[in-house]
């Protein structure tokens, strides 16, 4: 049987700035009262605010919830990621 790799959904659902549902979670990168930053099936996701809590994290799944006052979601490229871990002869010899 040929195993291939199926991306997860990747969700986000805030509500009232104060609670967030994210689906798609592959790592939690760091997190404190004031950022999380997360590594997503869409790239890196960076969500600032304050009195940020994760209150429910399940990797299994790639879900997490928090909650808090959240300011802002911020993605970074994908694209970009991935020509990160390329290496230097990937880069080298495109």
């Amino acid at each position: 049987m040929d195993e291939r790799y199926l991306p997860k959904n990747h969700r986000v659902s805030i509500n009232r700035r104060e609670t967030g549902n994210i689906s798609g979670v592959l790592e939690v990168v760091s997190f404190d009262t004031a950022q999380i930053v997360l590594s997503t099936e869409e790239g890196g996701l960076m969500i600032k605010g304050s009195g940020l809590h994760v209150t429910k994290l399940t990797l299994e799944k790639g879900e997490i919830e928090i909650d808090g006052h959240i300011d802002s979601l911020t993605y970074t490229d994908k694209r970009q990621e991935d020509k990160s871990q390329e290496g230097l002869f990937g880069r080298l010899f495109r």
